[in-house]
């Protein structure tokens, strides 16, 4: 049967916490990781969820699962046909949590369980997202490196100061997961694209612990992956409700430049000096041809734009408030939780 979750189940009032663990070729480490999350959540006295996502597993990590949810109906199971990626597989678990706050974890008990207590305190000091930081890092410089050199980037690129955007171990409040679209590789992304859409986040040291079972995910491809995606959020959460912004605004640089060594060549040129053999000439021509068609496309996206933009693209509403909002305004309208005044 296929799995199918277009509309978000609404939260269920008693489940405090869904946990999202996608699984990739990690049979030994899942019943260790679910008897460490159920172990810290009745310590807590916390209703919860477990949905592990089987990312095309070939190790029969599925048949695991479904032994745990012989023992517990906590536990649910999303099975892929095939590996489709980390933010397909998170994708579907947020589609199916019901619960309150949603955390996601890797399955090669590298994160600790026993942080979860942290993470709700830093949600209820009033975060909306809060992400883990490996302060101590168990892994190989090849891994650790490039690491910090993706996380200074997204930084100066989006505004925001965490040390590690790319540590699995995280908690969402559940209104933040309804505005989040993931695929491809942008589950790298997460605090940027939701701080783009005005949520608050938060991060918080973590254990790091080393890895028991399997093998680590990580590629040289994941770093050109990664810096092709990081310029894709980036174009969609500065200038993706206003493409004529990017592109007009480079082509007026470069065209305005190309007309100015063409004012400069025409001047000389009418003082009888000859310009048809300098190099300067087909510059300029070139910049004004060039930074002409970088507007046009800006013209063109913004026409494409202004026929598919929905109201949910172009800003995030915490709450409504007042008879107006409940009577006038259309339902794509009210994308946050409606309050009476």
């Amino acid at each position: 049967m296929s799995y199918e979750a277009p509309i978000r189940p609404a939260v269920v009032p008693s489940l405090e916490l869904s946990f999202v663990v996608p699984f990739f070729d990690e049979r030994e480490s899942l019943e260790i990781l679910y008897g460490e999350i159920v172990g810290n959540c009745d310590a807590l006295g916390k209703g919860f969820e477990i949905i592990f996502v089987d990312d095309g597993s070939r190790d029969g990590g599925a048949d695991v699962i479904r032994g745990l949810i012989e023992r517990d109906p906590r536990i649910s199971l999303i099975r892929f046909r095939r590996n489709f990626g980390k933010s397909a597989a998170l994708s579907a678990g947020f589609a199916a949590a019901r619960g309150r706050i949603v955390f996601s974890m890797d399955a090669d008990l590298q994160d600790n369980p026993s942080e979860i207590g942290n993470f709700l305190e830093a949600i209820d000091a009033g975060a909306d997202v809060v992400s883990g930081w490996k302060q101590v890092r168990n892994d190989p410089l090849d891994k650790t490196l490039p690491s910090r050199l993706f996380n200074g980037a997204v930084n100066k690129a989006f505004g925001l100061d965490l040390n590690d955007h790319n540590c699995g171990f995280k908690a969402y409040r559940r209104e933040a997961l309804d505005e989040l679209n993931l695929y491809g590789e942008l589950h790298r992304f997460v605090p940027a694209l939701l701080h783009a859409r005005g949520y608050r986040i938060g991060q918080i040291p973590v254990q790091h612990r080393a890895r028991q079972f399997g093998v680590s995910k990580f590629g040289a491809k994941r770093l050109v992956k990664g810096a092709l995606d990081l310029l894709t959020v980036w174009l969609n959460t500065r200038y993706g409700s206003r493409p004529l912004h990017l592109f007009g605004g480079g082509g007026l640089l470069l065209s305005g430049l190309g007309i100015a060594i063409l004012a400069y060549l025409s001047t000389i040129w009418l003082f009888g000096y000859g310009i048809g053999n300098r190099p300067l000439l087909m510059l300029g021509m070139l910049l004004v041809l060039f930074g002409g068609q970088m507007i046009t496309v800006g013209l063109l996206g913004e026409l494409i734009l202004r026929r598919t933009i929905g109201e949910a693209d172009k800003y995030s509403i915490r709450d409504c408030s007042g008879a107006a909002f409940r009577r006038e305004f259309p339902v794509s309208v009210l994308a946050g939780p409606m309050i009476d005044a």
